[in-house]
């Protein structure tokens, strides 16, 4: 499994928790080689597969115990599931993967492999089983 986490420059703290994700099937078990792209590919679509699953579980009826009620009164919101009048939103897996890398290519985020930044989308690189993936969100400066 990959483990993924997201930053941004300028804040200590990442803008998620880590995650993990299997590794392309194109990597075997004990590691192997695959391009930026294929892995961009990999992680958005299994991130817009865990969207969808986390939205089909809000639209099921389910009882909270006292300790998530109380979680989440601290946390300043307690929902129990999806409401009637929310509308799910839909992601289109190869949209999101093609909106994914063409933000790469525009310089909006980078990605670092095992600590080494990755800048062609078809260069081959060589991935772990125990690999890190880092995506940093870029800052975009204003003024002129």
């Amino acid at each position: 499994m990959l483990t993924v986490d997201a930053r941004a420059i300028g804040r200590r703290q990442p803008l998620l928790s880590d995650w993990s994700v299997p590794l392309p099937p194109d990597v075997g078990p004990d590691g192997g080689q695959t391009t930026l792209r294929k892995l961009i590919d990999r992680i958005v679509r299994a991130e817009v597969h865990a969207f969808q699953s986390r939205q089909e579980e809000r639209k099921l009826f389910r009882a909270l115990t006292a300790r998530e009620i109380a979680e989440a009164a601290a946390k300043g919101k307690v929902a129990a599931g999806l409401h009637e009048e929310a509308t799910p939103q839909t992601v289109n897996p190869d949209e999101a993967v093609g909106v994914a890398l063409q933000a790469f290519e525009d310089g909006l985020y980078l990605v670092i492999v095992d600590d080494e930044e990755q800048k062609d989308l078809d260069r081959e690189l060589f991935l772990k089983p125990d690999s890190r993936v880092t995506f940093v969100r870029l800052t975009m400066l204003a003024g002129g």
